[in-house]
Order: structure tokens, then sequence, then C-alpha cells
């Protein structure tokens, strides 16, 4: 093998693969080649970090300098000028430097003789040379002159580049075979395909094969359009499942499993109203792109899909740290990754062996779902998901489903072109115009310190608040108790600009001053309003002599309590306390008081993994 030589000496091969920390080094880098690669064989790129999960943006390989600048001139030391004793003493040395550049010249003229191999196509000649180059300058001791050592350094960097690049062209003209993906069984995919059919994941696997329906049919079309393999339209099926908005902890969202830089790089956009990342079919056209940079950098599968895992830099890293080819063989590069990515590619051949005989394993009884059909209209407004779905009948979570790349529900400013079951189009263009517009709401955020005794269900009605959105606001699951003393942060929506009062809940008396801080655009009359009291009571409170305000200051208001809520709480019966028998269950005890679990866990300051003994005293309603 050509490369033995090549893969064998490390330290080149360093500084290669550290391009991502690394500079480019001086303008004296040598090659008098071209920098440019032939078009077929475009130079590989190395991430500046980690995929989807940790992937993130490229760095491409620096182009070498168009020259090798001559070497420096070394003129001898007139006799009598008093250094005669240092030029003898350098004699020797001078010879040695001069043996140096020659074998650097001849090193170059390789790499010279290389660059036409490759460019005709000889991709194995050109290695060839270019392993001669690299062996030659390895034999250079440039003792102690650093601009010899310098170009030594430069040229080894250039040669080191230069072969990966050939090599990687090599390796994708010579397997060539996009549509080749090794159906490989080893111990390592059996375990996943256990996993899948008769272990833990057999229930995700079949709701996933299920799911696939909907998307997997245009997803393998696009890739046989792009010449990729169609079994590649399998892969969301253990990225994602097929969800369309799965998360992961990495922020990697959608059937791909994008993270944010990496859908910026393959076109997937996001603003505050769309994240092309959860559009099925522009996120599959980011994949096919993304794929084919990776089949194009390693070339061969097993290796691409890796990457796509867990990131360019990081297979180059480890691949840089072996002293074998490891392009014969994945599998001597599979131990040496993550134990996250190392599963990836083991797991999507299993679900190939298992996708292409369902039969066997069980799968032929499920099912796959139709496949999603839909049309588009335009809307020129921005109107909510909800309200369309109102206006004309269609149903709301399947318009979501459609139109899944709309983060909040709201089609964006500037037009929108809006997918509709077929057939309802018309409808959707007939009813437009009667939707109201969408109105943005503003929450504004207080704190409150949590009294004995105080459950959400009773802050939330405290500030006429969402439940859900004081559980998610602080983080907190429905049933766990609050503790004395504890600070929960509690949003209040503000009405929009010009939405009637009327809208909000009855003023019934008052709660707990609250302090908000001044922004452009208010007043007291707008603060009186959204909190349901008057200019008289906030002027009050903050002792104003007249109505100017300015952007900043802070003002108490004792906004007004919801009269539904406090009746509500007003005529519940007051807690009795119950002693427990032999038998009992909380569950129990609250489905006889006709209870909600949570009402009774919050009210007794439990837990659902709380026991409880006969005999003991709890309250209940």
């Amino acid at each position: 093998m050509h490369l033995r030589r090549f893969l064998t000496a490390a330290g080149a091969m360093a500084a290669l693969f550290a391009m991502g920390c690394a500079h480019e080094p001086p303008d004296r880098s040598p090659s008098a080649f071209p920098a440019a690669a032939p078009a077929a064989a475009p130079a590989p790129k190395l991430p500046a970090q980690g995929p989807p999960g940790t992937r993130a943006a490229e760095v491409p390989l620096p182009k070498a300098p168009a020259a090798l600048p001559a070497p420096a001139d070394r003129t001898a030391v007139p006799p009598g000028s008093g250094e005669e004793c240092a030029v003898e003493e350098e004699g020797e040395s001078q010879a040695e430097a001069t043996g140096a550049e020659a074998a650097l010249n001849q090193a170059l003229a390789l790499c010279q003789q290389a660059q036409q191999k490759w460019q005709a196509g000889d991709l194995d000649q050109a290695i060839g040379l270019l392993d001669d180059a690299y062996a030659l300058i390895l034999e250079v001791d440039p003792g102690n002159d650093a601009l010899l050592t310098q170009e030594k350094e430069d040229l080894r960097f250039t040669i080191s580049k230069r072969i990966m690049e050939i090599y990687s062209s090599r390796r994708v003209a010579v397997n060539g075979q996009r549509n080749a993906i090794p159906l490989t069984l080893n111990v390592h995919v059996q375990n996943e395909i256990d996993a899948f059919t008769v272990g833990r994941e057999r229930e995700f696997f079949a709701e996933a094969y299920r799911r696939s329906g909907k998307y997997r049919p245009k997803i393998e079309a696009a890739f046989k359009e792009a010449g990729l393999p169609p079994e590649l339209s399998w892969l969301p099926l253990i990225e994602s499942g097929y969800k369309v908005t799965a998360l992961s902890p990495a922020r990697a969202l959608g059937l791909w499993q994008f993270i944010p830089s990496t859908g910026y790089r393959y076109n997937l956009n996001r603003d505050g109203y769309i994240d092309e990342r959860m559009d099925p079919e522009k996120a599959t056209q980011g994949a096919i792109a993304y794929l084919k940079d990776l089949h194009d950098m390693f070339g061969d599968w097993s290796t691409a899909l890796a990457a796509y895992n867990c990131g360019e830099h990081r297979v180059m890293r480890t691949i840089q740290s072996q002293n074998i080819n490891y392009l014969d063989d994945f599998w001597d590069l599979y131990e040496r990754l993550p134990r996250e990515t190392a599963r990836y590619v083991p797991r999507f051949l299993a679900t190939l062996h298992i996708v292409t005989a369902p039969e066997k394993f069980g799968l032929d009884a499920v099912a796959p779902e139709p496949e999603l059909a839909y049309e588009t209209v335009t809307v020129p407004r921005q109107v909510p998901l909800q309200s369309i779905a109102q206006a004309t009948g269609i149903e709301a979570g399947l318009l979501r489903e459609l139109n899944a790349e709309l983060r909040q529900g709201v089609l964006p400013e500037n037009g929108y072109e809006l997918r509709v079951p077929p057939g309802s189009a018309e409808r959707v263009t007939a009813k437009i115009d009667d939707i109201a517009p969408y109105r943005p709401r503003r929450v504004t955020t207080i704190r409150h310190t949590v009294r004995k005794r105080e459950t959400i269900e009773s802050v939330a009605r405290r500030y006429g608040a969402e439940v859900q959105s004081l559980l998610a606001a602080n983080n907190l699951r429905r049933s766990q108790p609050l503790a004395a003393g504890q600070t929960l942060r509690v949003p209040l929506v503000d009405c929009p600009p010009g939405e009637p009062p009327a809208a909000a809940p009855a003023l019934v008396g008052k709660r707990q001053p609250i302090e908000h801080t001044v922004r452009a655009g208010d007043s007291l009359w707008n603060l009186a309003q959204r909190y349901h009291t008057t200019t008289q009571e906030i002027q009050r409170l903050n002792q104003l002599k007249g109505t100017s305000i300015t952007v900043g200051q802070t003002l108490k208001i004792a906004p007004a309590a919801p009269a539904a809520p406090a009746r509500a709480a007003a005529a519940k019966p007051k807690p009795v306390t119950y002693a427990v028998r032999r038998g009992d269950t909380l569950q129990g005890i609250a489905r006889s008081h006709n209870m909600a679990l949570e009402r009774l866990l919050a009210l007794n300051n439990l837990t659902p993994r709380t026991k409880i003994i006969p005999g003991q005293k709890i309250l209940v309603e």
C-alpha cells in the first residue's frame, strides 16, 4: 500500500487533523503545484466542533500557497573579516544544508509530477509520487537551520494534506457505489436486532415503524433522486422515531435531528415563527446534502453515518489516533468511538435487517400509517392555525402536523404557503379574510413567596394565571408539593393592545401588590386595564400626584382577583380529617372523596410515593 509510510507518520497527520484549532502555515508553505483539486475530488472539510447531537459548522481545509519561495541566500563571509574561523566551523553544516535543500527540491518536483498524475486521473501514481516525496523529506536533517526546518515542516504539511485529498477522492472513485451500504451482521448488529425485536426497545421500534409510513415514501423518493442509497430513508427511525418535533438534550430537532448550527449550514432557517428543521421535506434536503458531504469526505457509508451522529471532527480525531488504514474495515474504528456513536451504525444496520424481512421479526402485524397528503394555499396575513381550524372546520391537530415548522402555531408576518388537507384549499381561501389577525401577547413575570398550605392551583387562582404556564415557568410537576418560603415565578399574560378589557375576569377583591417595571408605551390607564384595577388605586399605592410615569420606573400594583374562581373557592367545603384504614391507598381515598389525587397530595404535603399507615390522619375535602 503506497500510504503505509504516510500513515505511520503521525506528526504530519496530526498537523492535518488539528486544522480545527491550528492555523495555516506561514506564507512560505511549499507547493509549486496548484492548490485547487480537480472538480471530481473536492477537498474534504473538517468541523469546528462535534452532531445532530454535537454536529457543528465545518472548517474547510486551507488552500496550499501557490509557490515555494527560493531558499534564503547564504553569502560567504569575505576573508579577513575576522570571521574566518566561524566560516570554517560552519563549512560542514553548510554542506549538509545544501544536501537538505536538494532533497527538498527533489521532493517538490515529485509533488509537481503527482499533481499532473492526479489531474490526468491516475490516482495510484499520484499517491505513489507523493508517498515518495514524503519519505524523502523525512530523511532531511535541517540541523539548527531554522529556515530549513520551517521549509521541511511546511512541505510535509502540504504533502500530507494533498495525500488525504487524493486518498479521499480515490475511495469515492474506486468504491463509487453510492448505493452500497454493506448489510453486515455481527455480534454488535445482532445485539441491536434483539433489542428492537424482543428487548426493551420493541415498543419504540414498532411505534416508529408505524409512523414511518407518514414520511418515508417522500424521503425515499428524494434520496433516489439525489443518487443516494434509498435505505438511508430509514435513518430517521433511530434518529427521532419519525417524530418531526423530537428534541434531544443537545438541542437537536426534527426527523433528522439537526442542531441549529448544522441546520443553518444546510439552509434550514429558524426565526421566531418558523424552524425548518421540523419541516420533513426541507430537513430531508438538508440531510441529503450533509450525508453527501460526509460520504465524499470519508468514502464509505459506515464511517459517514458515524460522523453524522457525533460529528466529522470527532471521527477524524479517532481515525488519526489509529495506526491502521481504517477505511479497509469500519469495525476497527468502531471500537474507538463514543458509546452512543459506536451503537449508532449497528442500530441502523439492525433496522435495515428488520425492515427488509418484517415477517421474520413479527413486524408484519404493524401497519405503517398512510402517507401525509396535502395541498398548499397562499395566506398573505398573519393568523393563528387554531383560528383557521375554527373558521374552516379543519382538524387543528392535522393542521399543526402538516405545518410542523410553525413554532408557535402562528403564520409568519409576510405571508405563508400553508399546507392543508386535500380538497380544502378553496375553503381556506374563502374564509381567510374573515379570520381576525394575530395579536401577540406580552407576558409579565412576577415573583411569589409560597405560604403554608399553598398549592400550585391556589397560587394560580390567586393571580389569575394558568396552572400549566405556572408549572412550566418553574420547571415543576403538578404532583410536587410546595414548600413554605419557596419563590415561584408567576407569568401573567398582558392583554394585546386594543383588546377589550371585558375579555378579562370580572373584578372582585384585591390581590397582594406586585411590582411592575414601566416599559415603553405604558400608561396608568392601560396598566389599570391590564391588571383590572384603577388609575386612582395605582396613584395611591405609589403616592403619585399626577399621571406621568417613566420607562424603568417600578410601580406597585394590586390587581383585582377573578370573580369566578373566587366564588368557586368560597363554595368549596372546608377540609376534614380522615383516619386511614387498613387497605387504603392515596388514590383510593381521593376517589372515594371525589378529589383529584394531586389535590389530596397537596393538601397533606405528600408525594405519590408516600406510604400511609392505618390510623394516620389526613385532610380530605
